[in-house]
């Protein structure tokens, strides 16, 4: 019987497995980086153990000072999570040759199947070897790991060797491997996958198919299971192939079985061999919990011959710090408040008062939404994120709830193409028209309630100015005898937290929170403005400005100050949250500054370079 587990991640994984221990009467342990010293998995667990430094591969990806860490804490087994260690083969030898539990599949099966140039020839696929003009679009991928890290489309070939050094790059910083592979780049198809869990004894449990077509970067956004409108042809195929490929390892433990669906037939992409962060959405339609069947399968515990019967439909999604409108860019700061409607399932590694940090993924949360049918689940997952408090940075909680009311995701016509056609469409500013009043009008009630508003005398109105989605608005409003007024809407009720206004019959309230300079009004995030600009921003044309916290990873080979460069080129690479983010020249012209060397650590907004135009 295991006693004592550490989880050999961190966030919202830890945070989950933690969950099943604790109920189960596991106690548990956690290690943490430098930069998750305060993190809530740290927090959470019964005992925690420091890997020094803040770089992945300094501390979550060493497995050495893993499996001393639970010697030390007096741990008997070690759940990967998913990511940084849990496809490792020699992770998985030197958990179990120090003695302790190994929950997961055995070393072997990860080796053939954690890369995925084996795993397609054990299924016997080979990769493309010389590329040719007759073979494009291909994808660059990662041999090991996922998350979209490591992966690049290719559609001209004279980008191939720079995307092999980029993606291999990428994939040694997060997996600490850097071997990539070619395939073909199927357009437009479904990714859907099968969730297998098997024993020891012989058993493979089949639960069910997902579908996690939306995605951005290669990372999937929204999952739900079962994958809908998949013919029993089709789907009685994808099992066959998936319990084939977990008797093809002697697997035990849960894993997955990714395909891409085109043209009706199922094109095996890879097995990974660990929990998978939707794993949410098929506990839910199965009614079970897929990290306390890991550990009774780690325990030596047969299944029973048949997995329960599936019920209803679940929808998962991720919810990100990021902007999507602008390159998909990861946020930071302090996220001030998270929580959302009952009913509602949230697994996240944060809480309130948590500051979100520029060294890993920028996920915040999973939200699942289970009902009797798809339409009634997309249905409740819209509406409880459009109701959720997100309060911090700028996440893609609006992407969410356009996307899952889209009329190709309802009527379930989506594909891995969803983002490339509607992108645009879907990140269109729309904030609520009302949303800055509601603001100045709850900051006056908090101010007169310390100070007084109201004049015997007339007076002008009060403006304030807000920016909302990179736009700014004014508003104006008076202190009247009877209370707070404006034009055009009656001010029924103007609290420091909730505003009431009635406009053409209509009544709205607001629920608003203010941090500072930024203020929530239910779902627009808004900044305070001052009355008049500083003089000091004003930058040169041509400036390039840090989109996001992080380190210059590389520049341009031979770029130095005074280079003609091209509109587009690439002139240096970010890393932010184990991606890399691109900088390229703004115009065609003469790079007249260059403030940036690999290493260099940057804030957002910190002036990477100038590019002086051609026409000045």
């Amino acid at each position: 019987m295991i006693s004592t587990v550490l989880v050999a991640n961190r966030g919202e994984i830890a945070c989950r497995v933690f969950r099943t221990c604790r109920a189960a009467g596991i106690r548990t342990v956690a290690v943490h980086s430098d930069a998750d010293e305060d993190a809530l998995h740290t927090r959470l667990a019964d005992a925690a153990v420091r890997l020094p430094g803040t770089a992945s591969a300094d501390t979550y990806l060493r497995g050495d000072l893993v499996v001393k860490a639970a010697t030390a804490a007096g741990a008997d087994a070690v759940h990967p999570g998913y990511g940084f260690l849990s496809e490792n083969a020699g992770f998985a030898r030197a958990v179990t040759d120090a003695g302790l539990t190994w929950i997961g599949p055995p070393p072997e099966a990860i080796e053939a199947m954690a890369s995925k140039t084996r795993a397609k020839a054990l299924m016997g696929i080979a990769p493309l070897g010389e590329v040719t003009e007759a073979d494009l679009p291909v994808l660059v991928k990662a041999a090991a790991g996922g998350g979209g890290r490591g992966m690049r489309v290719v559609r001209r070939l004279a980008d191939l060797d720079a995307e092999l050094t980029a993606a291999r790059a990428e994939a040694a910083s997060a997996f600490g491997d850097g071997e990539v592979f070619v395939e073909p780049y199927v357009e437009d198809g479904r990714h859907v996958e099968v969730q297998i869990l098997a024993d020891t004894h012989g058993t493979v449990w089949v639960l069910g198919t997902r579908d996690c077509s939306l995605q951005r970067r290669h990372q999937k956004v929204v999952e739900e299971a079962p994958a809908p409108g998949l013919d029993a042809s089709l789907t009685r195929d994808l099992y066959e192939q998936a319990v084939r490929a977990a008797r093809a390892v002697d697997y035990a433990g849960a894993g997955t079985v990714e395909f891409l669906v085109a043209d009706g037939r199922a094109h095996f992409l890879e097995m990974n061999t660990r929990l998978q962060v939707e794993h949410p959405v098929t506990e839910a339609v199965f009614g079970i919990d897929l990290v306390a069947l890991q550990l009774r399968v780690a325990e030596g515990h047969a299944l029973d011959g048949e997995p329960p019967r599936p019920r209803g439909h679940a929808v998962e999604a991720r919810l990100y710090a990021e902007d999507p409108a602008n390159g998909w860019a990861p946020q930071t700061g302090r996220l001030h408040r998270l929580a959302v409607p009952d009913g509602i399932r949230l697994d996240t590694g944060y809480t309130d008062g948590d500051d979100i940090g520029v060294h890993y993924d920028p996920m915040l949360a999973k939200l699942v939404a289970h009902a009797p049918t798809r339409a009634e689940a997309v249905r409740r997952l819209a509406g409880a994120l459009e109701r959720a408090a997100v309060h911090g940075p700028v996440t893609n909680r609006d992407l969410l709830v356009r996307s899952l009311r889209h009329e190709e995701f309802t009527s379930a016509r989506m594909d891995t193409g969803f983002y490339d056609r509607h992108l645009t469409a879907l990140t269109e500013p729309a904030p609520d028209p009302l949303a800055p009043l509601a603001a100045a009008l709850a900051d006056a009630s908090a101010r007169s309630g310390r100070f007084g508003g109201w004049r015997n005398l007339p007076s002008g109105p009060q403006v304030k100015r807000y920016a909302v989605a990179g736009e700014e608005h004014e508003v104006r409003y008076h202190h009247t005898r009877t209370g707070l007024a404006a034009e055009g809407v009656r001010v029924v009720q103007a609290d420091a937290g909730r505003v009431v206004l009635e406009a053409d019959g209509v009544r709205r309230r607001f629920e608003v929170a203010r941090y500072g300079d930024e203020i929530h009004v239910d779902a627009t995030r808004l900044t305070a403005l001052p009355r008049f600009p500083d003089p000091t921003t004003q930058l040169a044309p041509g400036s390039l400005l840090a989109p996001m916290p992080g380190t210059v990873v590389r520049v341009a080979e031979g770029l130095t100050e005074g280079a003609t460069v091209e509109a587009g080129q690439p002139l240096l690479w970010l890393e932010a949250m184990k991606m890399e983010h691109r900088i390229t020249a703004p115009v065609t012209g003469t790079l007249s500054a260059l403030n940036a060397e690999p290493g260099r650590q940057v804030e957002v907004g910190a002036l990477l370079a100038v590019v002086d135009g051609d026409a000045g």
